[in-house]
């Protein structure tokens, strides 16, 4: 027999048709199976939610494994990857995605912005840091939600975003923003120090906000103590934007916005004034002005001015900018140029325009990193004028209604009143302000460079030089005008004043860092030097004597003069910084830094300031428990100590006149005088702070919180003390280290996302409380008076003192009974008679005096806001976005100037209020008696001045929408929007704006008609390339 061998599968013999069935299943199951291992090549772009635009540099992982890819310069990636497996994309600033591989080799992805990533990386002082890893008091601004206030001045732009900080502002344009963190430290500089993409700068009000990319305050020493004497009153960070590699973008945005003044004073027409002004004569027992009496000839009935109406019109804010940004990893750049224009709401040439350039450079080439700014602005603003103490706002409102605008008979074709007919002190503030030119030119050139090399791995050294060269003109010139009786300006009295200046800041940075882990231990060390320099110049000219028509140059003026300045500081300083952090639970931040200026006199040139603060991550730890809603639980706090040098420059120094001449016997002796003393041993004001946080995150961090206290104890604040008339010294006081100011509080911020549905928002509260109390003023505690408010030890800076108003005297009996008020009549105001006797020696007066005297005012509120707070809220849904921002203060008095003056019952207008006056047959009102020459002093500052300062502001709403571009290969974004700004106010305040401008210290509380802030309404789109 023969045997055949058999094959594996022969055709011909064949399998029954069951298990060949079977054979061919399995055959095409371990097919797929093969075909599923094989790689397949997957490419895609990466954009943003939120802008549309191209993500270059995001990170695209293969889950489990080490293969990885970052999108190139058009934001495409291409990666090789298995069906099934898991893409990530993630970067900083953005939620990590992660999506599975089907059958797909086309994948394009959509990141969201990550409002709440605790790994977001903040600015601190020469350097950056993880905000998670914070240990001191550092408020990261959300910029997108500022800039919808649309101003010049970045300051305006914080108002109500960041608890502790509190912002004064005024309509004007151009005009000056009032701007403090966490209370008043000094009694003389508070401003926060500034620093632009690291550099030192003064004055931010000439960049364009639209440049800004990040805003941090920095508000405890633990924070600012790497700034030293510089940081004493808080630092403002300032990071602008820097270019993207890939692509060329360019950036268009145009913003044109109408404002008008939200409100306006309720003010007599001729028949109230007349009334009102005629009865203020009679009871005076003089006659009636021919220009008020019915009765005369010279009556005046046919002019009858509404100078609100006349002044106010409508506003137009422009806002325009172009920016580019773009290039490789060796050199990427981002260029903006921005216009803003505003012209006021007032009909006078007031207006304020500024065109702003800057560049920033960056790169990197292997361990050698980069970079240069470049900046430059020219700006003009035309200033509104004051007559004396008589303000712009004020002489509007208090101009007579008898007075027309325009008077072609008088030089400078304005109206004016008359001696005669009138007998009225009062301006023309519209023609006034056309006619006097009152110019102020600025240009301004920030520039550094800076270069960063890796040494070895972790140890780098950094090197940045800065420059910031600021020019300016200003031109103020007063013709030849006849505004009245009151207010002519002669050819011997037209003068015109100009100054010529110049400042020259430069800086240069010497900089260490070492970064370094070693198993759950990580380091981050900061050495550096810091040198300064800062030189100003000022040339004044002032020409005296022109003829009308003439032209305003010095050389055609009657006669001249002029004079200059000039003065040099310097200062260098050396700072020191570590960070510890350990298993990332308990951090610790150490700062130190030594600075040596020569504001002060060689003994004291040098202070040395350090914080230390800590940190515990208390959800890392392994033995508690959290509950499950709470993803981060932080306890942190910190100690320092800061300087402030608010010294002027030579403030050590004193002056004397060699040349003077003094009377002995009946001869003339040559002597010397002393013209002002300083104190040669004066030095830095001190600072030091306490503060400790609580912060919680929940629900996976979109439910944020956190608490807050400080206390800001500062000593050896520089004051005036007086000296004995002997020294010849004028004025007799001397300025020391003598007061010491205490500000404490708490502060509290609280925020709420959802971006994982169609409808997004996000929603954020910011509450700031503050106390603050004066604990010494110079040697014996005198008081500091400013403006109806006094200064004194136990109390706060610029408290209300004024009279107590008790009521109306109806009749002779009632003065009688009263306290001694000499001149008074019924009809006039009863001044409280305090108590400032005492009488069994304990120290507390406990009986009256019988007399109204000056010892009789008393303190009648604090004008420090208690407390200040802000709301946002952003929406979007599909293309739509809405958003709105609250903002407000409390628990303030404001004396209302504007209101006193408007109820003085003299010759100038008054407020409807003032019809109401008090007369035998209208005895039920809290109005005195209208009377020329006041001789009961109804007008002193009294309780009938204060109001409250409290205030809810809608502050701005936006709706925007961005433009489906349905896949153009031209624009990569467009929105348009509309935004509502100043919306409307709640507040009891009857002036024109509870926000009002002061000079922020001893007279805070007073409004003498700052500008209104004004509301406005803008149109504005933005268009992506």
């Amino acid at each position: 027999m023969i045997t055949k061998k058999q094959l594996f599968f022969n055709y011909k013999s064949g399998w029954p048709k069951k298990v060949g069935l079977l054979a061919f299943v399995i055959i095409l199951m371990c097919t797929n199976s093969l075909l599923a291992q094989q790689k397949m090549v997957i490419t895609g772009e990466v954009t943003s939610s939120s802008e549309g635009t191209l993500l270059p540099g995001i990170n695209v992982l293969v889950k489990g494994t080490t293969k990885g890819v970052v999108t190139d310069f058009y934001g495409v990636y291409s990666i090789e990857a298995s069906q099934n497996d898991v893409l990530v994309f993630s970067s900083i600033g953005f939620k990590k995605q992660e999506i599975t591989i089907t059958n797909q080799s086309k994948l394009n992805v959509v990141l969201v912005d990550d409002m709440n990533s605790l790994d977001e990386v903040v600015v601190i002082g020469y350097g950056s840091q993880r905000k998670s890893d914070l240990t001191g008091s550092v408020s990261v601004v959300d910029v997108d939600e500022a800039k919808k206030t649309v101003s010049y001045d970045v300051a305006k732009m914080l108002q109500g975003q960041v608890p502790g900080v509190t912002v004064q502002s005024s309509g004007e344009p151009g005009g000056f923003v009032n701007i403090k963190i966490r209370g008043i430290t000094s009694f003389n500089n508070n401003n926060p120090l500034f620093v632009i993409d690291g550099m030192i700068v003064d004055s931010p009000y000439d960049f364009a906000p639209g440049d800004i990319e990040s805003v941090q305050v920095l508000k405890d020493a633990s924070s600012a103590a790497i700034y030293g004497v510089r940081g004493a009153n808080g630092v403002i960070i300032i990071t602008t934007k820097k270019g993207k590699v890939g692509k060329i973008d360019v950036g268009l945005k145009a913003i044109v916005g109408f404002q008008t003044v939200p409100k306006e004073i309720s003010v007599t027409d001729r028949v109230g004034y007349q009334k009102i002004t005629s009865a203020a004569e009679i009871n005076a027992g003089l006659p009636v002005v021919p220009g008020n009496d019915p009765n005369s000839p010279l009556f005046i009935d046919d002019v009858d001015t509404d100078w609100q109406k006349e002044a106010f019109k409508t506003g137009i804010l422009q806002n325009y900018a172009v920016s580019f940004s773009g290039g490789a990893e060796n050199l990427n750049y981002f260029m903006n140029v921005d216009y803003f224009g505003n012209t006021g709401y007032m009909e006078t040439p007031q207006e304020y325009e500024r065109i702003s350039t800057n560049l920033n450079l960056n790169g990197t080439k292997g361990k050698f990193r980069y970079g240069a700014k470049l900046a430059y602005t020219v700006s003009d603003k035309e200033n509104f004028n004051n007559y004396n103490a008589t303000g712009a706002v004020n002489g509007l409102l208090t101009a007579i209604p008898t007075m027309p605008v325009y008077d072609e008979n008088r030089l400078g074709g304005y109206g004016g009143a008359d001696n005669l007919t009138q007998r009225a002190i009062t301006l023309n503030v519209i023609g006034f302000n056309n006619l006097i030119d009152n110019n102020n030119n600025r240009n301004r050139f920030i520039g550094s460079a800076w270069g960063e090399l890796e040494i070895i791995e972790g140890l780098k050294y950094t090197l940045r030089a800065s420059a910031d060269v600021l020019n300016w003109d200003t031109k103020y010139f007063n013709p030849p005008s006849d505004l009245g009786w009151y207010y002519i300006t002669t050819n011997e009295e037209s003068a015109l004043d100009v100054t010529t200046g110049k400042e020259t800041r430069t800086i240069l940075d010497n900089l260490i860092t070492y970064e370094r882990q070693i198993k759950k231990h990580k380091f981050d060390i900061l050495l550096g030097v810091v040198q300064e320099r800062f030189e100003h110049y000022n040339h004044i000219g002032r020409g005296v004597g022109y003829e009308p028509g003439e032209i305003s140059h010095l050389e055609y003026a009657d006669d001249i003069s002029g004079r200059e300045y000039e003065s040099t500081i310097t200062s260098l300083s050396y700072i020191n910084r570590v960070n510890y952090a350990f298993d990332d639970r308990y951090l610790l931040t150490v700062n130190f830094r030594n600075d040596r200026s020569s504001l002060f006199p060689e003994d004291n040139n040098s202070g040395s300031y350090f914080s230390v603060s800590g940190a515990w991550k208390i959800h890392n730890e392994a033995f508690i428990n959290l509950p499950e809603v709470i993803n981060t639980l932080k306890l942190r706090g910190g100690y320092g100590q800061l300087g402030n040098n608010t010294i002027g420059a030579y403030g050590y120094t004193a002056t004397v006149n060699s040349f003077a001449n003094y009377a002995f016997g009946n001869m003339l002796a040559p002597g010397t005088t002393a013209i002002t003393l300083k104190d040669p041993n004066i030095t830095w004001e001190d600072t030091e702070t306490i503060n400790a946080a609580l912060e919680i995150g929940m629900f996976k961090d979109k439910l944020q919180f956190s608490m807050e206290y400080f206390e800001k104890k500062s000593t050896d604040l520089l004051a005036s003390v007086p000296l004995p008339f002997s020294t010849g010294s004028f004025p007799a006081s001397i300025t020391t280290n003598a007061a010491a100011v205490k500000n404490n509080g708490f502060e509290f911020a609280v925020s709420y996302n959802s971006y994982e549905k169609e409808f997004k928002y996000n929603i954020s509260a910011n509450l700031g409380t503050l106390n603050n109390e004066v604990l010494e003023i110079g040697l014996d505690g005198n008081p500091i008076n400013g403006v109806g408010s006094r200064t004194e030890v136990g109390r706060s800076i610029g408290e209300i003192y004024v009279y107590e108003m008790e009521g109306i005297f109806q009749n002779q009996a009632e003065i009688d009974a009263h306290a001694n008020q000499p001149s008074a009549a019924p009809g006039d105001i009863k001044f409280k008679d305090q108590l400032t006797i005492d009488t069994d020696g304990d120290g507390i007066p406990d009986e009256a005096d019988g007399l109204i005297t000056d010892a009789d005012r008393t303190y009648q509120g604090i004008t420090i806001p208690k407390y200040s707070y802000g709301l946002n809220f952003g929406s979007s849904y599909k293309n739509f976005d809405f958003s709105f921002f609250f903002q407000g203060s409390g628990g303030n008095k404001v004396i209302n100037g504007t209101y006193h003056d408007l109820m003085l019952g003299d010759y100038i207008n008054h407020h409807t209020d003032m019809l109401n006056y008090w007369t035998p047959n209208n005895t039920d009102t809290n109005v005195p008696r209208p009377i020329i020459g006041d001789p009961n002093g109804n007008n002193r500052l009294s309780s009938r001045n204060i109001e409250s300062g409290d205030y809810l502001r809608l502050q701005n709403i936006e709706l925007g929408y961005n433009i489906q571009l349905n896949d153009s290969k031209i624009l990569q974004k467009a929105r348009i929007y509309v935004t509502g700004q100043n919306v409307f106010t709640i507040t009891n305040y009857q002036g024109y704006d509870p926000d009002f401008s002061s000079d922020g210290l001893f007279s805070r509380g007073f409004d003498l008609g700052s500008f209104p802030n004004p509301r406005g309404i803008m149109f504005g789109v933005d268009v992506l390339f």
